[in-house]
């Protein structure tokens, strides 16, 4: 049997919680790795964590006993961190000749860790170099689909506990990142383990990309279940099909229905022709959002419409950009608790210093810039932790789909 089938067909038949063991007990046996050892994102994209393994393979015959897990690896500056960042396999030499593969794990754009796998010699790693980062492609969607089914790796991404509001927003997100053709999209929400109502959705099909940046008022439980609320009310118009005008109208009935205007959710929704560039936006609340086009960053004023749940019906009307995007433009959406965040001394983040770290971070991909501009907005506030939640959300626009 060919060896990558092999790999696969391990990690398909493996049991969900077992991923780690395959794929060890399979590299092992096919490629002569020494040592293999997965690695995951922590929520706040700080630190790559090792997933534990057991020492059963589940294969009805006993697996190489597991290694002590290693030592959380930082997700920037160690070689792990640089193919994690660059996604690009990165080759550490070790001694004796021996070299360790970086292989990133991510599941079309989302990025989900490291696969570090040791092999005896250069020459033996260059030539199984493809066929590795081949399976660690294939381990990825089997962690996606192992989700459903286990805790081990959602456990393993944490460096510390999650608040249960931060639970249910992150069990809430569509992901951290996604790539196609037409655009890349990235996004990080602080503080990554105990946020309140701040969120992010998205969905694509061949024509269109629809994307929501929400801000729901209140802290904790209760901004996170209006958030939970205004979403999946989102979430349902848009599966049936309705235009992000009439999307926003539904979710407005379901929570006024629920609070009587008590609670509202701030909102930005996004209608992208995936085949002509053309915006449409409903601006229902505070998240802002601005275009870099070369050096030169826009900040965008839409016609201020009211925020989901304030009335019992309210009308929403989708405001077209005057300008369609060109491609290799970048939009970075930004909730309050970014441009409005103070200084020790009082002065605000502000549009003007937003501006600056988007110029500053031009060079990173998508899946890069939310977590750049978190790290600058934490120099300006003084502090490693946000009094309120802090959402930076980009998109990458490549142009539409060529004609063949």
């Amino acid at each position: 049997m060919n060896r990558f089938v092999a790999a696969e067909r391990a990690l398909r038949s493996a049991a969900p919680h077992q991923l780690v063991d395959a794929v060890r007990e399979v590299l092992c046996d096919e490629y002569a790795a020494t040592t293999v050892q997965l690695f995951l994102a922590d929520y706040g994209l700080a630190t790559l964590q090792p997933v534990p393994a057991g020492h059963d393979t589940g294969s009805g015959r006993p697996g190489r006993p597991a290694p002590s897990p290693p030592e959380p690896m930082p997700a920037h500056g160690s070689p792990a961190g640089r193919a994690f960042g660059s996604q690009e396999p990165f080759v550490e030499k070790l001694t004796d000749g021996r070299v360790r593969l970086h292989l990133p794990v991510t599941v079309r754009g989302d990025r989900l860790g490291v696969l570090a796998v040791t092999m005896p010699s250069a020459d033996r790693a260059e030539e199984c170099l493809d066929e590795l980062a081949d399976v660690a492609q294939v381990l990825g969607h089997e962690v996606i689909v192992a989700d459903r089914d286990t805790d081990v790796y959602l456990r393993a991404r944490r460096t510390d506990r999650l608040t249960l509001a931060a639970e249910m927003q992150w069990q809430l997100l569509p992901g951290r990142s996604c790539a196609r053709a037409e655009y890349a999209l990235g996004a990080q929400l602080e503080p990554a383990y105990a946020i309140f109502g701040d969120n992010f959705d998205w969905s694509a099909d061949a024509d269109r990309l629809m994307l929501y940046i929400t801000n729901g008022m209140g802290e904790g439980i209760e901004a996170s279940l209006l958030t939970n609320l205004g979403i999946n009310a989102l979430r349902n118009a848009r599966r049936a099909g309705l235009s992000i005008a009439d999307q926003a109208a539904l979710a407005d009935q379901a929570v006024y229905a629920q609070h009587r205007g008590d609670a509202h959710l701030s909102v930005l929704l996004l209608d992208l022709d995936l085949r002509t560039g053309r915006l449409q936006v409903i601006d229902a609340g505070s998240p802002q959002m601005l275009r870099l086009r070369g050096r030169t960053v826009t900040a965008f004023e839409f016609d201020a419409q009211l925020p989901l749940g304030m009335f019992e019906e309210t009308d929403y009307v989708a405001q077209a950009l005057d300008i369609d995007l060109e491609p290799d433009d970048r939009l970075v959406f930004a909730s309050d608790g970014v441009y409005a965040v103070a200084a020790p001394g009082g002065e605000r983040y502000g549009e003007r210093a937003l501006a600056r770290a988007i110029v500053s971070t031009s060079l990173l991909p998508a899946a890069e810039v939310p977590r750049a501009v978190l790290r600058e907005l934490a120099g300006h506030r003084g502090t490693p932790v946000p009094d309120d939640d802090a959402l930076v959300v980009c998109l990458d626009w490549f142009g539409p789909p060529r004609t063949p």
